[in-house]
């Protein structure tokens, strides 16, 4: 596959199951063939293949993070003084292996990153915020907005 342009040929049928299992990927190989209108092996040789060529990177649980206990969710913008690729990928390399970093982007134009950390309450966040951009010599800005309702928390089934 083109790394520049890594799109590929999907027909209706990859399409539709790619809406099916975005909706829930739970479903057996039986009952998602009688939803897309194909037949079972028709099926798993399609998935397989969306698999094989990364259209389909990984199946997960959506949790309900606040069944879990008290949660403190804040979107967080970090501007940083270096942007070379070197400092970037570092800086993307730190939050990866940080827990309450449940997403991040690289984001242009405006600040380098938006991130969406989740903790426990303020006394977590701050010990992360510590601990992760203000000892980092090259995080020059951090800018945080704490959640206090998520109106949709889930990503649409169809692009518009």
């Amino acid at each position: 596959m083109n790394q520049e342009n890594p799109r590929v040929d999907l027909d209706d049928l990859d399409r539709r199951l790619i809406e099916v299992l975005r909706d829930d990927a739970s479903l057996t190989n039986q009952a998602l063939a009688e939803k897309v209108f194909a037949s079972p092996p028709t099926c798993l040789r399609r998935v397989r293949r969306l698999k094989d060529i990364g259209v389909i990177r990984k199946v997960t649980a959506q949790i309900d993070r606040r069944m879990l206990g008290p949660e403190l969710e804040a979107i967080v913008e970090i501007t940083l003084d270096r942007q070379d690729s070197d400092a970037l990928a570092a800086f993307e390399a730190r939050m990866a292996g940080e827990g309450a970093v449940v997403q991040c982007w690289r984001v242009s134009p405006g600040p380098d990153f938006v991130m969406i950390v989740s903790v426990t309450d303020m006394p977590a966040y701050h010990a992360l915020s510590q601990r992760v951009f203000a000892m980092d010599a090259n995080v020059r800005n951090v800018r945080a907005f704490f959640a206090i309702h998520r109106s949709k928390p889930e990503y649409p089934n169809t692009r518009t």
